[in-house]
């Protein structure tokens, strides 16, 4: 099965798709200033010890939650100045979704990577406007959508000229409620792009507690070592120190105080992926 060949550079130190694991990581959304800065400082500290280049994750909006009562987040512009001020103290790149086209080149002023949620991967306008603001683009594979079929969003973003394109794993949608990863969608996709795999999300139940989405912590571990052991070349991870009071996705997050040992765990089965990366039988 064939590899792409266009890594995804993020910064000149960060670059996807090369030797090193890139580690997509922090809340799920914008929570405060402090929050931000707790996180970001602990996984980039063990991100380093790990051998995990890092990127910075919260989202400034939250605008596909499961109830219109849920928390969003605290402003576009107050977030953004949340991003900036962790990205500058902490020296590391961000990322942050987008959802309509008018916020791309505003968010791109502040943030390395433009992430498109999973259920807008399909939208070419949106897609289309990230790829013009020349950042490197993430795009999140939709819970409806077969892999080979990724290939086309990540056509759309090369077709403004910018070349700097990675693909995420999510997991697919199975019943309701419910997300099931096909470990083939990651060599798939791995054909057009560098791949991440979303470890947290895949845990995730979507709308499983009523008005707000459940999830499966539990099984992360299990999942992102067979993720690694395929050969991805990054990873996505939500964490928070209290998870239960983390204003969304708490119940599929990794708690802050476990990530040293689930770093390192992932680093070993990554590496063992790696290893054995040009073993194919076919």
């Amino acid at each position: 099965m064939p590899v792409f060949t266009q890594p995804m550079h993020v910064t000149d130190q960060v670059v996807l798709g090369k030797e090193k694991p890139v580690l997509f990581s922090g809340p799920c959304a914008v929570e405060s200033f402090d929050i931000c800065m707790e996180i970001g400082s602990t996984v980039k500290e063990q991100a380093a010890k790990n051998g995990f280049s890092y990127v910075f994750k919260a989202s400034f909006d939250k605008a596909n939650r499961t109830s219109s009562g849920s928390f969003r987040g605290i402003g576009m512009d107050k977030s953004l100045e949340v991003l900036q001020r962790v990205g500058k103290e902490l020296g590391v790149p961000l990322v942050t979704d987008i959802h309509e086209s008018y916020q791309a080149a505003e968010v791109a002023e502040v943030a390395d990577v433009l992430q498109i949620p999973a259920f807008l991967c399909r939208q070419t306008d949106l897609l289309l406007a990230a790829g013009n603001t020349g950042k490197a683009i993430k795009i999140k594979r939709g819970q409806f959508m077969a892999p080979e079929d990724m290939q086309y969003a990540v056509n759309k973003v090369r077709s403004t000229g910018n070349q700097n394109v990675c693909l995420t794993e999510r997991g697919f949608s199975l019943g309701y409620h419910n997300l099931v990863v096909d470990m083939r969608s990651l060599p798939t996709m791995r054909q057009f792009a560098p791949v991440v795999f979303d470890i947290t999300h895949s845990v995730q139940q979507p709308g499983g507690q009523g008005g707000s989405s459940g999830g499966q912590r539990q099984f992360a571990p299990f999942l992102a070592r067979a993720a690694a052991a395929t050969g991805v070349d990054g990873f996505f991870i939500e964490t928070h120190p209290e998870p239960a009071k983390a204003l969304s996705d708490g119940p599929n997050m990794v708690p802050l105080d476990r990530m040293a040992g689930f770093l390192e765990m992932l680093k070993e089965s990554w590496e063992l992926g790696r290893k054995h990366a040009g073993f194919a039988i076919g």
